[in-house]
């Protein structure tokens, strides 16, 4: 399995997803903060091959207003040697990298130009992925959507909006159960109609699901994934305490992770897990040390974890 954390590292003291205001947006602006942006990730890569932290994903504003129409500036031709180096320092640590868009990304939108806005976004986040010449293995997560007053046909207006898409996004995007409307039943649905992956999401199975336990939720997210998808993707939190259901944790509370890996070890299957935890890095870290460290932290005697 890989270990990785979402988009920001705070121990190297830079960011990844400078952006500006739409104001005062010029070709200057978005050179110079896409500039400090692809250095920064390359530093993050460098930061994570060396602790051993092989999962993560890029975050959405590495371009800013990349899909946005005030962008005409060609950034694909201008940072195409930027993004041919990080995509082959990606491929020669094996890095595992997923993106996830925001919300307002929304393939059973009703109004048409969401639907539109939501490809645009999609397609730019697949060209910062092509660009970096990775295989179908690079995912981009998104959720359902929204229930708009008749889950029924939401998930059937997804089914079929999903058949619109370029098949640049088909290749890469997977879907993951949310935490008020979408399970992970409701998820293994789509895939049997669409054939799109699912990612498990802990944290929003423990607030919204259909009364299944962990290791079979597990069991049947992992059946969606085909070989050249990777192997499962998997999104780690517990719930931060007298905080709104569905808030992440703001540290690993590590016997809240051990009763999950004892859950993870009666499945025999391979798994990357994304710490989507508030402190980033710093929980991925202390979790690394720990599986290396103290193996008789888990109750199961044959428990092993190979780090590809």
């Amino acid at each position: 399995m890989k270990l990785g954390y979402p988009c920001i590292n705070h121990s190297i003291g830079c960011s990844p997803n400078k952006t500006f205001r739409l104001a005062s947006y010029s070709e200057e602006n978005l050179i110079n903060k896409v500039t400090d942006n692809l250095n920064c990730l390359q530093r993050i890569l460098e930061f994570n091959v060396q602790h051993q932290l092989l999962f993560f994903r890029i975050s959405s504003d590495l371009i800013p207003f990349a899909a946005h129409p005030i962008c005409k500036f060609n950034w694909q031709t201008y940072f195409r040697n930027e993004f041919c180096s990080i995509g082959k320092y990606i491929k020669k640590h094996k890095i595992r990298i997923s993106m996830h868009p925001d919300q307002f990304v929304l393939i059973n939108a009703i109004k048409k130009d969401v639907l539109r806005k939501s490809i645009d976004e999609l397609i730019y986040h697949c060209t910062v992925l092509d660009l970096m010449e990775l295989d179908s293995a690079a995912k981009i997560q998104i959720h359902v959507g929204g229930v708009y007053g008749d889950k029924e046909q939401s998930i059937k207006r997804f089914i079929n909006q999903y058949a619109q898409l370029p098949s640049m996004i088909k290749k890469r995007l997977v879907i993951e159960n949310d935490h008020i409307a979408y399970s992970i039943q409701d998820c293994i649905r789509i895939n049997h109609e669409i054939g799109i992956p699912v990612v498990f999401d802990l944290l929003h199975h423990e607030c919204y699901n259909n009364q299944e336990n962990v290791s079979y939720a597990i069991k049947l997210a992992a059946a969606t994934w085909r070989k050249n998808d990777g192997c499962l993707m998997i999104d780690y939190s517990s719930q931060k305490a007298k905080a709104k259901i569905g808030t992440h944790a703001e540290h690993i509370n590590f016997q809240h992770f051990k009763r999950f890996i004892d859950n993870l070890i009666k499945l025999n299957t391979d798994f990357d897990i994304m710490f989507e935890i508030k402190d980033k890095e710093k929980s991925a870290l202390r979790t690394l040390a720990l599986l290396k460290k103290s193996p008789n932290f888990f109750k199961t005697p044959q428990a092993k974890f190979r780090y590809r």
